[in-house]
């Protein structure tokens, strides 16, 4: 499909960017009128929509976990950052996505596909992520990530999926906006 009027680039889109500020993980820039944030050191993150097919149906694993941003637990599918640690530099997303699921949820993968590249909030972020699908799952732990993290692991029926997060939601949990793509995709999975 093709539009006939293409949007203009944004007036501020070739002046320079400037750092305001830059942490390990965490860099705060200016572009022009833009103020933005996004990883330091080129450091990318990849998450996971893994589904366990089994007799009874299948099943997505979702993760839970205090987040300080928000001063609440929060919802989410697994993932993590790509190459955070020192010599990752070049660590390809499967490689990350394969390790940050067995560390947050216990589960390998035994097939793991790129779902392509997104963005979750590019008016204010300039973060990306690799949405991973992990397949053909083998329970190797009980997960609950590194030290320190405190995850709690939940693996849901994709028919259920709605009202597991209803009832999440109604505890005062956030809600990741990627169980939205979840809860709009439920019957292209199921």
């Amino acid at each position: 499909m093709t539009h006939s009027n293409s949007p203009a680039r944004d007036a501020d889109a070739d002046k320079p960017e400037e750092i305001v500020w830059q942490g390990k993980f965490i860099t705060a820039k200016t572009r022009g009128r833009w103020e933005y944030a996004g990883r330091a050191r080129g450091i990318r993150a990849a998450a996971i929509v893994a589904i366990d097919d089994a007799a009874d149906g299948k099943h997505v694993l979702l993760v839970e976990q205090y987040r300080v941003p928000l001063g609440r637990f929060s919802l989410e599918i697994p993932a993590g950052l790509i190459g955070d640690e020192d010599g990752g530099e070049g660590e390809a997303p499967e490689t990350a996505a394969a390790r940050e699921l067995e560390e947050e949820t216990g589960y390998r993968a035994g097939h793991m596909v790129s779902l392509g590249e997104y963005y979750s909030s590019p008016g204010m972020v300039s973060e990306s992520f690799s949405l991973m699908r992990a397949s053909e799952l083998t329970k190797v732990s009980d997960g609950g990530g590194v030290e320190g993290e405190d995850i709690a692991v939940h693996r849901v029926k994709l028919a259920e999926l709605d009202t597991f997060v209803a009832a999440k939601r109604a505890e005062n949990v956030a809600i990741d906006v990627r169980i939205a793509m979840l809860l709009a995709t439920q019957n292209l999975i199921a």
